[in-house]
């Protein structure tokens, strides 16, 4: 008699349902360190992101850069459902781009964002600079160039985009001929 009871209790609270971890923004602390680069957030300039995912319960992944953020949500590497993406609101109350805020979080679906405008995110690339109101938007690129667009219109090359200076044009091929080279001396 006690298995059948143990087993009803296990079979009852697998049949519970678990509470949903909240998906609200965290702050940016000391601790906040960015996905890709490792290095702490709060020492580098510009709007940021954080990522939530299914299965990583109050632990997001923050990003560096904006534009890091929504190329890790469109890449196809990335394995976990995304449950939320947060961005800076740099129209915020204080938000400058030395220090956009530790609390000042929209969702990245419903933000405006400058495109091509001058200014470079935390890792020295273009950036995608978020703002809960057009408005905000429309003056920020009235003033630093760019386009204002939703997050479904931004195109991948504004996201993905390789941002090493121009070189020779003919190294790109003496370096292909190397890797060639090398993959023939090893019987490939």
């Amino acid at each position: 008699m006690k298995r059948s009871a143990f087993a009803l209790l296990l079979a009852l609270a697998a049949c519970q349902e678990t509470p949903t971890a909240t998906l609200a923004p965290l702050p940016l602390t000391a601790e906040s360190v960015g996905h890709y680069c490792q290095m702490n957030l709060l020492e580098h300039p510009g709007p940021k992101a954080q990522v939530h995912l299914d299965g990583l319960p109050g632990a997001p992944l923050f990003f560096s850069q904006v534009r890091d953020a929504v190329a890790y949500a469109r890449l196809p590497e990335q394995s976990h459902v995304i449950k939320a993406i947060w961005v800076n609101d740099m129209g915020a109350a204080g938000a400058t781009w030395d220090d956009p805020g530790a609390m000042n979080w929209i969702k990245a679906d419903t933000a405006y964002y400058v495109v091509g405008s001058g200014r470079e995110g935390g890792m020295g690339a273009p950036e995608l600079v978020p703002f809960a109101a057009a408005d905000a938007a429309q003056a920020f690129a009235g003033v630093e160039g760019g386009k204002v667009m939703r997050l479904d219109d931004i195109p991948d090359t504004a996201v993905i985009a390789d941002d090493a200076p121009d070189t020779d044009p003919g190294a790109e091929a003496e370096f292909a001929a190397r890797i060639k080279a090398l993959s023939n001396r090893n019987g490939d």
